[in-house]
Protein backbone atom coordinates (compact mmCIF):
# COMPACT_ATOMS: atom_id res chain seq x y z
CA UNK A 1 0.00 0.00 0.00
CA UNK A 2 0.90 3.94 -0.14
CA UNK A 3 1.69 3.44 3.60
CA UNK A 4 4.20 0.58 3.64
CA UNK A 5 7.43 0.89 4.30
CA UNK A 6 9.36 0.79 1.25
CA UNK A 7 13.58 0.83 0.43
CA UNK A 8 15.29 1.66 -2.69
CA UNK A 9 13.76 0.13 -6.15
CA UNK A 10 10.00 -0.66 -5.19
CA UNK A 11 7.53 0.11 -7.07
CA UNK A 12 3.22 0.02 -6.21
CA UNK A 13 0.23 0.10 -8.28
CA UNK A 14 -3.32 0.60 -7.00
CA UNK A 15 -4.28 -2.66 -8.48
CA UNK A 16 -4.24 -5.06 -5.23
CA UNK A 17 -5.46 -2.34 -3.17
CA UNK A 18 -8.65 -2.43 -5.34
CA UNK A 19 -8.91 -6.57 -4.96
CA UNK A 20 -8.75 -6.12 -1.43
CA UNK A 21 -11.36 -3.53 -0.96
CA UNK A 22 -13.74 -5.59 -2.52
CA UNK A 23 -12.55 -8.79 -0.40
CA UNK A 24 -13.51 -6.61 2.69
CA UNK A 25 -16.13 -4.45 1.94
CA UNK A 26 -18.44 -7.25 -0.26
CA UNK A 27 -17.44 -10.10 0.48
CA UNK A 28 -16.03 -10.52 4.26
CA UNK A 29 -17.81 -7.01 4.93
CA UNK A 30 -15.69 -6.01 7.62
CA UNK A 31 -12.13 -4.90 7.76
CA UNK A 32 -9.47 -8.36 7.43
CA UNK A 33 -8.16 -9.44 10.66
CA UNK A 34 -5.04 -12.33 10.93
CA UNK A 35 -3.99 -13.55 14.26
CA UNK A 36 -1.96 -11.91 15.12
CA UNK A 37 -2.44 -8.91 13.09
CA UNK A 38 -0.11 -7.99 10.40
CA UNK A 39 0.79 -4.26 9.67
CA UNK A 40 0.48 -5.27 5.74
CA UNK A 41 -3.17 -6.12 6.64
CA UNK A 42 -3.79 -3.17 8.35
CA UNK A 43 -2.98 -0.88 5.83
CA UNK A 44 -4.54 -2.48 3.19
CA UNK A 45 -7.94 -2.38 5.30
CA UNK A 46 -7.30 1.56 5.57
CA UNK A 47 -8.54 1.69 1.64
CA UNK A 48 -5.17 4.40 0.42
CA UNK A 49 -6.67 3.45 -2.89
CA UNK A 50 -9.98 3.16 -4.34
CA UNK A 51 -12.01 3.29 -7.65
CA UNK A 52 -12.64 6.89 -6.76
CA UNK A 53 -8.50 7.75 -7.44
CA UNK A 54 -8.91 5.99 -10.93
CA UNK A 55 -11.47 6.44 -14.21
CA UNK A 56 -13.33 3.48 -14.94
CA UNK A 57 -12.53 3.36 -18.68
CA UNK A 58 -9.35 2.35 -17.32
CA UNK A 59 -10.12 -0.55 -15.00
CA UNK A 60 -11.80 -4.20 -15.15
CA UNK A 61 -12.83 -5.99 -12.35
CA UNK A 62 -14.99 -9.11 -11.50
CA UNK A 63 -15.34 -10.92 -8.05
CA UNK A 64 -17.00 -14.79 -8.54
CA UNK A 65 -16.92 -17.84 -8.35
CA UNK A 66 -14.20 -19.77 -9.33
CA UNK A 67 -14.41 -22.05 -12.37
CA UNK A 68 -13.27 -22.04 -15.79
CA UNK A 69 -16.27 -20.36 -16.88
CA UNK A 70 -15.29 -17.79 -15.01
CA UNK A 71 -11.53 -17.67 -16.21
CA UNK A 72 -12.45 -17.42 -19.80
CA UNK A 73 -15.22 -14.79 -19.10
CA UNK A 74 -12.15 -12.42 -17.48
CA UNK A 75 -10.20 -13.44 -20.24
CA UNK A 76 -12.53 -12.38 -23.38
CA UNK A 77 -13.61 -8.96 -21.35
CA UNK A 78 -9.69 -8.01 -21.24
CA UNK A 79 -9.39 -8.74 -24.81
CA UNK A 80 -12.94 -6.76 -25.74
CA UNK A 81 -12.09 -4.18 -23.41
CA UNK A 82 -7.73 -3.65 -23.21
CA UNK A 83 -7.10 -6.01 -26.28
CA UNK A 84 -4.54 -7.72 -23.63
CA UNK A 85 -4.07 -10.86 -22.64
CA UNK A 86 -3.38 -12.17 -18.62
CA UNK A 87 -0.73 -13.45 -17.61
CA UNK A 88 -1.85 -14.70 -14.02
CA UNK A 89 -5.30 -16.19 -14.83
CA UNK A 90 -3.13 -19.47 -16.00
CA UNK A 91 -1.01 -19.31 -12.37
CA UNK A 92 -4.24 -19.62 -10.40
CA UNK A 93 -5.75 -23.46 -9.50
CA UNK A 94 -9.15 -23.46 -11.29
CA UNK A 95 -10.26 -26.83 -10.77
CA UNK A 96 -12.27 -28.89 -7.74
CA UNK A 97 -13.32 -25.08 -6.26
CA UNK A 98 -16.60 -25.27 -4.34
CA UNK A 99 -19.91 -22.57 -4.39
CA UNK A 100 -18.59 -21.29 -1.76
CA UNK A 101 -14.89 -19.94 -2.69
CA UNK A 102 -14.07 -16.90 -4.42
CA UNK A 103 -11.98 -15.62 -7.01
CA UNK A 104 -11.09 -11.70 -7.23
CA UNK A 105 -9.39 -10.07 -10.28
CA UNK A 106 -8.33 -6.31 -11.84
CA UNK A 107 -6.84 -5.31 -14.58
CA UNK A 108 -5.65 -1.34 -15.38
CA UNK A 109 -4.44 0.09 -18.30
CA UNK A 110 -3.28 3.31 -19.44
CA UNK A 111 -1.36 5.12 -21.89
CA UNK A 112 -0.54 8.61 -22.31
CA UNK A 113 1.63 10.84 -24.61
CA UNK A 114 3.53 13.97 -23.98
CA UNK A 115 2.18 16.81 -26.95
CA UNK A 116 5.40 17.13 -27.56
CA UNK A 117 7.89 14.56 -28.16
CA UNK A 118 11.77 15.05 -26.18
CA UNK A 119 14.65 14.84 -27.30
CA UNK A 120 16.58 12.02 -26.85
CA UNK A 121 19.87 12.93 -24.68
CA UNK A 122 23.01 11.66 -24.40
CA UNK A 123 23.71 8.14 -22.07
CA UNK A 124 24.99 9.50 -18.81
CA UNK A 125 25.63 8.09 -15.44
CA UNK A 126 22.97 7.87 -13.00
CA UNK A 127 24.44 7.82 -9.39
CA UNK A 128 27.58 5.32 -9.88
CA UNK A 129 25.29 4.28 -13.00
CA UNK A 130 26.87 4.23 -16.21
CA UNK A 131 25.56 4.54 -19.91
CA UNK A 132 21.62 5.28 -19.17
CA UNK A 133 19.78 6.23 -21.35
CA UNK A 134 17.90 10.02 -21.03
CA UNK A 135 15.33 12.02 -22.40
CA UNK A 136 14.40 15.80 -22.06
CA UNK A 137 15.06 19.40 -23.06
CA UNK A 138 18.61 20.78 -24.18
CA UNK A 139 20.40 23.91 -22.50
CA UNK A 140 20.45 25.45 -26.23
CA UNK A 141 16.34 24.76 -26.87
CA UNK A 142 14.09 27.68 -27.00
CA UNK A 143 11.20 25.47 -27.86
CA UNK A 144 8.55 27.02 -25.84
CA UNK A 145 5.99 24.36 -26.61
CA UNK A 146 8.75 21.89 -25.39
CA UNK A 147 9.53 23.62 -21.60
CA UNK A 148 5.54 24.56 -20.92
CA UNK A 149 5.19 20.68 -21.08
CA UNK A 150 7.15 20.84 -17.78
CA UNK A 151 6.02 22.53 -14.57
CA UNK A 152 8.49 23.08 -11.55
CA UNK A 153 6.65 21.98 -7.78
CA UNK A 154 9.78 23.50 -5.69
CA UNK A 155 13.42 23.40 -6.38
CA UNK A 156 15.84 23.14 -3.54
CA UNK A 157 18.98 22.55 -5.23
CA UNK A 158 19.82 20.58 -7.98
CA UNK A 159 19.60 17.42 -6.14
CA UNK A 160 16.50 18.72 -4.01
CA UNK A 161 13.66 19.01 -6.17
CA UNK A 162 9.91 17.94 -8.17
CA UNK A 163 8.55 18.26 -11.11
CA UNK A 164 5.77 17.54 -13.20
CA UNK A 165 5.59 16.66 -17.33
CA UNK A 166 2.19 17.75 -18.66
CA UNK A 167 0.21 15.10 -21.42
CA UNK A 168 -1.90 15.11 -23.59
CA UNK A 169 -4.27 13.23 -21.56
CA UNK A 170 -5.53 13.35 -17.95
CA UNK A 171 -2.58 12.01 -16.79
CA UNK A 172 0.22 14.11 -14.64
CA UNK A 173 3.93 12.59 -14.27
CA UNK A 174 5.59 13.45 -10.74
CA UNK A 175 9.00 13.44 -10.69
CA UNK A 176 11.67 14.53 -7.28
CA UNK A 177 14.75 13.90 -6.71
CA UNK A 178 16.18 12.02 -3.08
CA UNK A 179 12.53 12.04 -2.32
CA UNK A 180 11.98 12.47 1.76
CA UNK A 181 9.95 9.99 3.37
CA UNK A 182 9.63 6.07 4.28
CA UNK A 183 6.30 5.29 2.61
CA UNK A 184 5.18 6.04 -0.61
CA UNK A 185 2.28 8.44 0.99
CA UNK A 186 4.95 10.23 3.17
CA UNK A 187 6.84 11.08 -0.27
CA UNK A 188 3.52 12.50 -2.11
CA UNK A 189 2.27 14.65 0.97
CA UNK A 190 5.85 15.91 1.36
CA UNK A 191 6.03 17.04 -2.01
CA UNK A 192 2.66 18.44 -1.88
CA UNK A 193 3.69 20.28 1.38
CA UNK A 194 6.60 21.84 -0.33
CA UNK A 195 4.92 22.84 -3.83
CA UNK A 196 2.66 24.69 -1.44
CA UNK A 197 5.32 26.66 0.11
CA UNK A 198 7.72 27.11 -3.14
CA UNK A 199 7.62 31.00 -4.15
CA UNK A 200 9.87 30.52 -6.88
CA UNK A 201 9.75 29.98 -10.79
CA UNK A 202 7.43 27.66 -11.46
CA UNK A 203 8.82 27.16 -15.29
CA UNK A 204 11.48 25.63 -17.21
CA UNK A 205 13.57 28.60 -17.94
CA UNK A 206 15.96 29.22 -21.33
CA UNK A 207 19.12 27.70 -20.36
CA UNK A 208 17.71 25.47 -17.73
CA UNK A 209 17.74 21.73 -18.99
CA UNK A 210 16.16 18.47 -18.51
CA UNK A 211 17.21 15.35 -18.19
CA UNK A 212 14.97 12.08 -17.07
CA UNK A 213 16.09 8.45 -17.53
CA UNK A 214 13.89 5.75 -19.40
CA UNK A 215 12.16 3.44 -17.25
CA UNK A 216 10.81 0.15 -18.03
CA UNK A 217 9.49 -1.88 -15.48
CA UNK A 218 8.25 -5.84 -16.15
CA UNK A 219 7.63 -7.19 -12.45
CA UNK A 220 5.70 -10.17 -10.98
CA UNK A 221 4.74 -10.67 -7.36
CA UNK A 222 3.07 -13.08 -5.39
CA UNK A 223 1.97 -12.04 -1.71
CA UNK A 224 2.94 -15.17 0.29
CA UNK A 225 3.11 -13.41 3.85
CA UNK A 226 -0.83 -12.87 3.21
CA UNK A 227 -1.47 -15.90 1.67
CA UNK A 228 -2.92 -19.21 4.03
CA UNK A 229 -4.09 -16.89 6.70
CA UNK A 230 -7.53 -17.66 8.63
CA UNK A 231 -9.94 -14.64 8.73
CA UNK A 232 -13.44 -14.48 9.30
CA UNK A 233 -16.21 -12.98 7.21
CA UNK A 234 -18.87 -10.86 9.38
CA UNK A 235 -21.05 -14.03 9.73
CA UNK A 236 -18.58 -15.68 11.47
CA UNK A 237 -17.58 -18.07 8.16
CA UNK A 238 -13.88 -18.79 8.17
CA UNK A 239 -11.94 -18.47 4.64
CA UNK A 240 -8.15 -18.23 3.43
CA UNK A 241 -6.37 -16.37 0.86
CA UNK A 242 -4.73 -19.50 -1.38
CA UNK A 243 -2.76 -17.04 -3.58
CA UNK A 244 -2.20 -13.68 -4.33
CA UNK A 245 -0.38 -12.39 -7.56
CA UNK A 246 0.19 -8.73 -9.38
CA UNK A 247 1.57 -7.82 -12.30
CA UNK A 248 3.48 -4.40 -13.02
CA UNK A 249 4.23 -3.59 -16.30
CA UNK A 250 5.60 0.46 -16.82
CA UNK A 251 7.42 2.06 -19.68
CA UNK A 252 8.21 5.86 -20.17
CA UNK A 253 10.45 7.89 -22.56
CA UNK A 254 10.78 10.82 -24.03
CA UNK A 255 7.04 10.23 -26.28
CA UNK A 256 5.12 8.90 -23.16
CA UNK A 257 4.55 6.44 -20.93
CA UNK A 258 2.12 3.03 -20.68
CA UNK A 259 1.15 0.92 -17.68
CA UNK A 260 -0.49 -2.09 -17.29
CA UNK A 261 -1.03 -3.97 -13.94
CA UNK A 262 -3.14 -7.27 -13.01
CA UNK A 263 -4.00 -8.35 -9.77
CA UNK A 264 -5.98 -11.63 -8.51
CA UNK A 265 -6.38 -13.54 -5.25
CA UNK A 266 -8.43 -16.78 -4.97
CA UNK A 267 -9.87 -17.13 -1.46
CA UNK A 268 -10.92 -20.66 -0.32
CA UNK A 269 -13.30 -21.49 2.65
CA UNK A 270 -11.18 -22.90 5.11
CA UNK A 271 -11.55 -25.70 7.25
CA UNK A 272 -12.72 -25.13 11.08
CA UNK A 273 -8.89 -26.35 11.77
CA UNK A 274 -7.23 -23.87 9.90
CA UNK A 275 19.06 32.43 -8.47
CA UNK A 276 21.41 30.20 -10.33
CA UNK A 277 20.13 28.51 -13.19
CA UNK A 278 18.89 25.54 -12.10
CA UNK A 279 19.22 21.87 -13.68
CA UNK A 280 16.49 19.68 -13.31
CA UNK A 281 18.28 16.03 -13.96
CA UNK A 282 17.37 13.04 -12.86
CA UNK A 283 20.00 11.19 -12.45
CA UNK A 284 20.12 9.80 -9.08
CA UNK A 285 17.64 8.31 -6.64
CA UNK A 286 14.15 9.65 -7.26
CA UNK A 287 10.09 8.99 -6.93
CA UNK A 288 7.87 8.82 -9.86
CA UNK A 289 4.06 9.29 -9.31
CA UNK A 290 1.31 8.92 -11.49
CA UNK A 291 -2.18 10.59 -10.98
CA UNK A 292 -5.14 11.96 -12.89
CA UNK A 293 -5.70 15.54 -13.06
CA UNK A 294 -8.34 16.55 -10.40
CA UNK A 295 -7.89 13.07 -8.30
CA UNK A 296 -6.60 12.56 -5.22
CA UNK A 297 -4.15 9.65 -4.93
CA UNK A 298 -1.83 8.16 -7.63
CA UNK A 299 -2.50 5.62 -9.13
CA UNK A 300 1.21 4.55 -9.76
CA UNK A 301 3.81 5.18 -7.72
CA UNK A 302 8.68 4.04 -8.10
CA UNK A 303 11.34 4.83 -6.34
CA UNK A 304 14.42 4.16 -8.03
CA UNK A 305 18.12 3.91 -6.90
CA UNK A 306 19.54 1.08 -9.12
CA UNK A 307 18.23 2.23 -12.84
CA UNK A 308 19.64 -0.87 -14.03
CA UNK A 309 16.66 -2.80 -13.21
CA UNK A 310 14.63 -0.71 -14.88
CA UNK A 311 15.81 -0.05 -18.40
Amino acid sequence: TLKDEIQNNTIWCGTFQLIWNDLKNDLAKQDITFTPQKQIVKNLNEETFTTKDISEKYYYKRVGTPSIQLKEEIEKAIKEKFNEKSEILDGFDWNKKSKEDYFLYVMLKKEFQFKKEFAELEDENFGNYENVKYFGIRKDNKNAELRNQVEVLYYNSKDDFAIKLKTKQEDEVMLCKNPKGNTFNEMYQNINQEKNNYSGSKVLEEKEILKVPNIKVNQKTEFEEIENEPFLFENGDRYLIEKALQTIQFDLDKKGGKIKSEAGMMINKADLLLGESREFAIDNTFAIFLKEEGKDNPYFAAKIDDITKFQ
